[in-house]
């Protein structure tokens, strides 16, 4: 028999050093939870989070600087989540920030 070609019946072997990899990187978010400033690692990981994490940071996030910079980061394809917080939020400054990103990026 030919092996040509992946069997979806065969489980899928993992690279050791991916799992050490995503292991260390677990850990550090971690030790950063517990060691730094909540607001700081938020922002921090907040760069490299995908859309929906951005647009979740957005509506709920705690810290507001948190929910601004998350604001900054949706594009058109976040119209709804920016026109959301516009007719939801009652931080006017948080508003303005939402309405300029939903000027800059018309969808």
């Amino acid at each position: 028999m030919s092996t040509c070609c992946n069997d979806p019946t065969e489980p899928v072997k993992l690279d050791p050093r991916d799992l050490r990899r995503e292991q260390r990187l677990h850990g550090d978010l971690l030790r950063d939870l517990f060691t730094e400033d909540p607001e700081k690692l938020m922002l921090k990981q907040l760069q490299s989070a995908n859309t929906y994490l951005r647009e979740l940071a957005a509506l709920r996030a705690y810290y507001d600087s948190v929910r601004k910079q998350a604001i900054t980061m949706l594009d058109n394809h976040s119209a709804s989540t920016l026109e959301r917080i516009i007719e939801t939020e009652k931080n006017a400054e948080i508003v303005n920030l939402a309405k300029q990103q939903l000027q800059q990026n018309p969808g």
